[in-house]
């Protein structure tokens, strides 16, 4: 059974694969035209064959040009986007000196400048016609400190603070903003990050799919929600962290990736 979604068109990020290729795929599904964009030209013409409407745009979102040709793509007012997911990112696994710097740098520049950026024009679109929505892609790890992923941690720290506060600005306008926060999902992250070495020490319970993450977020931005945080055990373990003190979430977030 195909779901229907409130959304007439969307724009979503990191679309070749994971989480934004399972968010691609149900927008497909459903029938809504979607401008799909990553860097990788091949898998996003894959997706655009499946499915009717469906718009290629290849961008490199650490780059101002990439970031440039996306901005300008959210703010034509002739083919305007209803749903604007930002879902490009990337994590670095391993001890903070020991990482590649330059590698850091473009982290945090898909992870929060470029989310900055494409969320600006995104409400600055929005706004003034009443209408739309924001899926900002964060994670369970921007609730607590993540030793080993530390600059990862932070970017979605930005993320979740950034998406909440806007979705309090826009209150009332007629435009959602939500923080997606998904725990831990199979998707080619791990081996991104290079985080498999950890990863394989997390049991099989604890694991989300791709789609079934797609389809709570989808679900949770046309609802309104300002966070969307699939899984019961995730669900418990954002709630915990508010009330776990500091100084304690740090060192078992440090136990866990030993």
């Amino acid at each position: 059974m195909t779901t229907a979604f409130p959304f007439t068109s969307a724009l979503v990020t990191g679309a070749s694969s994971g989480i934004g290729e399972a968010m691609a795929e149900l927008l497909g599904e459903a029938g809504i035209p979607t401008v799909v964009v990553a860097r990788r030209t091949d898998r996003l013409q894959e997706l655009a064959d499946r499915f009717e409407h469906f718009e290629v745009l290849a961008a490199d979102l650490t780059t101002p040009s990439g970031v440039a040709t996306v901005v300008a793509r959210v703010a034509d007012s002739a083919l305007p986007i209803d749903l604007v997911v930002n879902n490009a990112g990337f994590g670095t696994s391993g001890d903070f000196i020991s990482l590649d710097p330059d590698r850091l740098a473009d982290e945090v520049r898909l992870n929060i400048e470029a989310l900055t950026r494409l969320s600006h024009a995104a409400l600055a679109a929005m706004v003034p016609r009443g209408r739309g929505y924001l899926l900002n892609v964060s994670s369970v790890a921007s609730f607590q400190p993540a030793p080993k992923l530390a600059v990862y941690a932070a970017t979605k720290a930005y993320v979740t603070n950034l998406t909440e506060s806007l979705h309090e600005e826009v209150r009332g306008t007629g435009v959602h903003v939500t923080a997606l926060c998904p725990g831990l999902t199979r998707t080619e992250f791990q081996s991104v990050s290079n985080s498999d070495s950890y990863a394989s020490q997390y049991p099989t319970f604890a694991w989300l799919e791709a789609r079934e993450v797609a389809e709570a977020a989808l679900r949770d931005v046309a609802k309104g929600k300002a966070l969307s945080v699939p899984g019961a055990i995730y669900k418990g373990m954002v709630s915990g962290s508010s009330i776990l003190p500091r100084r304690l979430a740090r060192r078992l977030s440090g136990l866990v990736q030993r």
